[in-house]
C-alpha cells in the first residue's frame, strides 16, 4: 500500500551522481527531499517498521554510494548516522520514531480539541466512555484508528497530567508526579483502596491532605506530591511533560522516544547509559560542526573523528585482502597517523606551513577523537589551517590511490595557502 514512498524517495535522488554532489550536498538532499516525502503519510498512518527500514537503508546506500546496484563499503551503521549531530551522528531521521511522533501529534489534537468533528466521530464509535486513555485495539477497527492508537502510546511516554480537581487522574496508572522516568509513583499500592487523586484532596480546604499522603506514600512521593499545586476549581489537564509551557511538539517527541530507545538498548545490553566522557565528546562533536570552513571540511573532520576514511589498513579490517602500503610512499602501512603525519611527503607540507611543533604533538593521540580533539584545542587560526591542510592531503592521497600524478608538496602548500586565505576573507 506505502510502497510508492519507496519509489518517489529513490526518483528523487537516483538522478545525483556521486561526482556531482559533496558529502555536505548529499546531506542536505536527504534531509530536505528524500526523508520529506513521506511526512505526509506519517502524519496520518502507521507505516509498517519494515518499510521505514527500507527506506533508511535505501537513503544509507545513497549515502556511501550514488547508485542503487553499487555495493561500497558502509563505514558508519544508520544508527550512527541518525544520531544529533551533538550526539556524533548526522542528524538523519529514525523514520520509525519520526512515525511514531507524527502520529502522537494526532492523538495530542483529540485531547486538545474534543469538540472537532473528528473527535466526536472517533469517541462515538472507539471510546464512548469518554476515556481515551482507556481505549484498546480490538477486531474491525479501522487503520487510521490502529495508527492513532500507536501515536497515543507514544504520546504517553511525554504526558503528564496538570492536577486540577483530581476527579480524572488515577493515582497508580496515570503520570501526574513530574519526577522520574515514569511519572508515577514509586510507592508500591498494596492493599490501598483509593484510586483517584481527589481522594488525596481534602473536600474542605481544597489542599492535599498531608497526613493521608504521608501514610499511603514513601518519603520521596510525599515530598513531590506535596509541592504539586492544585486547582479545585479546574478540570484536570494533559500537558507535554518536556516543555517548559507543557506544550506539545513533534520534535520534541522524537526527542523523548529517541531516549527511551537509547535507554531501552542499553538496558537490554547492559549498560549504563550515562557514561563518563560522554560530555565531553558532545563537545567535541559540537566544536567540529561549528569549524568556520566550508560543510566539506566538517564532513571530512567528522569522518577523521570517528576513523571512517577509506584507509588501507581500516579496509583491511573489513577482511579485504589488498596491498596495505602507503600509495604515496611505499615505504610502510598505511593507517591514520602515517597518512597525516608520518608520510615523509606530508611532513614536508607541515614544515613548509610552520606547522612541524603541532605536528609532533598530534603524534602523541591515542585515539581518532584525542586527535582531533587536540587540533580544536589550538589558536583558532591554526585550527583552521591544519584542518585545510589535512583535507588538501587527503585529496592529494585520493589521487595517488587513482594511479594519477600527484601534486608536489609545493603544490600542496600553495593549495592549503590559497584555501586558507579565502576562510579568513569569509
Amino acid at each position: 500500500m506505502f510502497n510508492y514512498l519507496k519509489e518517489r524517495v529513490w526518483k528523487r535522488i537516483q538522478g545525483w551522481q556521486e561526482k556531482l554532489l559533496s558529502r555536505a550536498g548529499k546531506e542536505t538532499l536527504i534531509k530536505a527531499a528524500a526523508q520529506a516525502i513521506p511526512t505526509f503519510a506519517m502524519s496520518c498512518f502507521d507505516i509498517t517498521k519494515n518499510l521505514c527500514d527500507d527506506i533508511s537503508k535505501m537513503i544509507c546506500r545513497y549515502w556511501w554510494a550514488q547508485q542503487d546496484k553499487d555495493k561500497k563499503m558502509h563505514w558508519l551503521s544508520w544508527q550512527t548516522l541518525s544520531c544529533r549531530k551533538e550526539k556524533g551522528g548526522l542528524g538523519y531521521r529514525d523514520l520509525h520514531m519520526f512515525n511514531l511522533a507524527m502520529l502522537a501529534r494526532q492523538a495530542w489534537r483529540l485531547i486538545q480539541s474534543p469538540d472537532s468533528l473528528c473527535a466526536r466521530l472517533l469517541r462515538a464509535k472507539y471510546w464512548p466512555d469518554g476515556d481515551l486513555f482507556a481505549a484498546k485495539e480490538g477486531p474491525g477497527i479501522s487503520y487510521t484508528w490502529r495508527s492513532l492508537l500507536r501515536g497515543l502510546k507514544a504520546l504517553e511516554k511525554g504526558m503528564i497530567w496538570r492536577v486540577g480537581n483530581g476527579q480524572q487522574i488515577r493515582i497508580w496508572d496515570d503520570p501526574w508526579i513530574p519526577e522520574g522516568i515514569t511519572r508515577r509513583p514509586r510507592t508500591p499500592r498494596g492493599a490501598v483502596l483509593l484510586s483517584k487523586v481527589a481522594e488525596l484532596i481534602d473536600p474542605l480546604t481544597g489542599t492535599w491532605d498531608q497526613q493521608l499522603i504521608r501514610d499511603i506514600f514513601c518519603e520521596e512521593d510525599a515530598v513531590n506530591i506535596l509541592t504539586i499545586p492544585v486547582h479545585p476549581d479546574r478540570d484536570d489537564v494533559v500537558a507535554w511533560h518536556f516543555d517548559s509551557k507543557g506544550v506539545f511538539s513533534v520534535k520534541s517527541a522524537y526527542h523523548v522516544l529517541e531516549r527511551a530507545t537509547a535507554h531501552d538498548r542499553s538496558f537490554q545490553t547492559g549498560e549504563s547509559s550515562m557514561q563518563s566522557g560522554h560530555d565531553s565528546e558532545d563537545r567535541l562533536w559540537k566544536q567540529i560542526w561549528k569549524l568556520p570552513c566550508p560543510p566539506k571540511i566538517k564532513q571530512f573532520m567528522w569522518r577523521v573523528a570517528h576513523n571512517s576514511l577509506a584507509l588501507r589498513m581500516n579496509i583491511k579490517r573489513r577482511h579485504i585482502e589488498l596491498d596495505t602500503r602507503c600509495q604515496v610512499c611505499f615505504r610502510l602501512d598505511e593507517d591514520g597517523g602515517h597518512c597525516f603525519l608520518k608520510c615523509k611527503r606530508v611532513k614536508q607540507c607541515w614544515r613548509e606551513l610552520q606547522l612541524e611543533e603541532i605536528r609532533l604533538q598530534l603524534l602523541q593521540a591515542q585515539s581518532a577523537k584525542q586527535f582531533i580533539r587536540h587540533i580544536l584545542s589550538l589558536d583558532p587560526a591554526k585550527c583552521l589551517l591544519v584542518c585545510v591542510l589535512l583535507w588538501k592531503w587527503w585529496s592529494t592521497r585520493n589521487k595517488a590511490n587513482a594511479g594519477e600524478e600527484i601534486p608536489t608538496q609545493m603544490d600542496v602548500v600553495c593549495a592549503v595557502h590559497t584555501t586558507f586565505r579565502s576562510l579568513k576573507e569569509i
